[in-house]
């Protein structure tokens, strides 16, 4: 394979399934390796066009980056990739359908990441909610890591149900890791014991100084905004506090105009924005 083709941002790059689990009734987590030459390193918090070969491709944000469960980059760059994905349309019931041994297409990477380098030194906030928790996994793990060059370490995780929480077998090692995980749901079942309510309640809970704290927040468009008012609220920085938004991507190198929200085109200006950009524009109606 030349790799000045596999690397132009339009020519996907084949990566092979390895491994396949589903996470919640219409989740799974797919590890991938590529099949030849394998795409950039990708960073925290940016996403890759996913092709499913015959239907089309979808933008779908990194769950885990290279070996060893968000360790630092390997020398056998992008060796190992995982993309967490929701069965919400035609491409994306393709890509949670294929299995080990099949071969989906990789454009990337692509967008902004998180910017964890940055926030060496600094208390950290994770808060995802839903499906949002997935693109704020590399950042958990990351953090886990290289535990001396963070402080302490708060993850939120919110979803409708508990059967649409992800990653429920990874909670407990996070915690035995050094993090404190706060979970909640909107709607619990005979058998929650745990919160129950919006994400936005479990801000205060968060174990961390906040004038030294950096926060990354992923989910729904209105728990970001009320998540991020709650945060600065409690006195984080609002230039600390980063986003990742949304938008129907088509091209994902801000060449077609699809995602453009206000004066930004998500694929190439985001996902990732710092909370005072993005919570003007999502005070809009309709943008």
């Amino acid at each position: 394979m030349n790799p000045a083709a596999a690397h132009h941002p339009m020519a996907p790059v084949p990566y092979r399934v390895t491994a396949r689990r589903a996470e919640t009734a219409d989740t799974v987590t797919l590890a991938l390796e590529p099949v030849g030459e394998p795409i950039p390193e990708p960073a925290p918090g940016q996403f890759t066009m996913t092709y499913a070969f015959g239907i089309g491709e979808a933008p779908i944000s990194l769950s885990r980056i290279g070996p060893g469960m968000g360790a630092a980059p390997s020398r056998r760059t992008g060796a190992v990739l995982e993309l967490t994905v929701r069965a919400v349309g035609a491409v994306t019931r393709a890509v949670c359908g294929t299995r080990p041994g099949e071969v989906l297409g990789l454009r990337g990477p692509l967008g902004t990441g998180w910017g964890l380098d940055g926030a060496r030194g600094h208390d950290l906030v994770v808060a995802g909610g839903g499906i949002g928790l997935a693109p704020l996994r590399p950042v958990v793990l990351r953090a886990l890591a290289e535990r001396d060059s963070f402080g302490r370490v708060a993850v939120l995780v919110g979803a409708r149900t508990p059967g649409d929480l992800l990653f429920t077998g990874e909670l407990d090692a996070w915690r035995a890791r050094g993090a404190q995980v706060e979970v909640t749901v909107d709607r619990p079942d005979a058998g929650w014991t745990g919160h129950v309510g919006v994400i936005t309640a479990l801000a205060g809970a968060a174990d961390v100084d906040p004038a030294r704290t950096a926060a990354f927040v992923c989910g729904p468009e209105i728990m970001m905004r009320l998540t991020g008012r709650a945060l600065t609220g409690l006195g984080v920085p609002p230039g600390n506090v980063r986003l990742s938004m949304e938008r129907n991507m088509r091209c994902g190198v801000g060449w077609c105009g699809h995602c453009q929200l206000g004066p930004l085109l998500v694929c190439r200006d985001g996902p990732v924005v710092p909370y005072a950009r993005a919570e003007a524009l999502m005070t809009v109606r309709e943008l």
